[in-house]
């Protein structure tokens, strides 16, 4: 079957993560991708809300904070580990957003906790370099990462052939640019190019796409664009509406399925 040919299904749910995936049955998510929140606060106060105001380019924007996005961040990524285990099929990956460099080394953190949950395996962290020049004073960030865990019980998932793939996607690499959010976009809006390149490695045209984090949509909409079933879960209103209305345009749009 052509991947045009593939019929797509979209399920959105606006809740908390873990009571909707915890309803879904076990074995039947091809692959996850997802931007958890940090536990940083953005946007509520922080030097993403001050930006401009800061550079000196005009006065600072409304405060726009993102939910669990405080100390209990670290709690809700760990409790929600097990549930991706349990739903996800034996093979499949779970590629999770997480944040670069200091003071707090979350991503080593979060890669330990991906391996001592039963089920998974850390099995990679890709470097997301952004290019310059990031937020901050000292050693300014200028990159993220993503963790990428694989669910045990078979081969991983992966449908490249180039062999080719590092573990570093470098700046404007397969589209992905860093985005600035707007006041129309989610505090922390990821490039539909970044979750793309992933499912294009780990998926195949039909498969399912869980993102348990949802946020305005920027996966679901690469899902849709590269032909995947999408499943979204978001527990803030206002970005869940910002998601329904970017998925109902992205499935509109051609398939992107074999654009590097």
């Amino acid at each position: 079957m052509a991947p045009s040919d593939v019929a797509m299904t979209v399920k959105l749910y606006l809740g908390d993560c873990l009571d909707v995936i915890r309803d879904m049955p076990t074995s039947s998510v091809d692959f996850i991708m997802t931007d958890p929140p940090y536990g940083h606060n953005n946007n509520n106060g922080d030097l993403i809300q001050r930006r401009e105001a800061a550079l000196g380019r005009g006065p600072h924007g409304e405060a726009r904070g993102i939910t669990n996005d405080g100390i209990e961040a670290n709690d809700l990524f760990r409790a929600v580990l097990p549930e991706i285990a349990r739903v996800l099929k034996p093979g499949a990956c779970c590629c999770c957003c997480c944040g670069g460099g200091g003071p707090d080394p979350q991503f080593a953190r979060w890669s330990l906790w991906i391996d001592e949950t039963p089920g998974l395996e850390f099995k990679q962290m890709v470097v997301w370099d952004k290019g310059p020049m990031g937020m901050g004073w000292h050693y300014r960030r200028s990159y993220e990462t993503v963790l990428v865990a694989q669910r045990i019980g078979a081969a991983c998932a992966w449908y490249d052939e180039t062999k080719r793939i590092e573990n570093i996607i470098r700046p404007g690499q397969w589209g992905a640019r860093k985005i600035i959010p707007s006041a129309q976009q989610h505090p922390t809006e990821k490039p539909w190019q970044l979750a793309a390149h992933f499912i294009r490695l780990h998926t195949k045209p039909g498969d399912v796409v869980l993102d348990p984090f949802m946020g305005s949509g920027a996966f679901g909409d690469a899902a849709i664009r590269e032909r995947r079933n999408f499943i979204g879960i978001e527990i803030d209103p206002t970005y869940y509406a910002m998601a329904q209305r970017r998925i109902a345009d992205a499935q509109m749009q051609p398939s992107l399925d074999g654009m590097l």
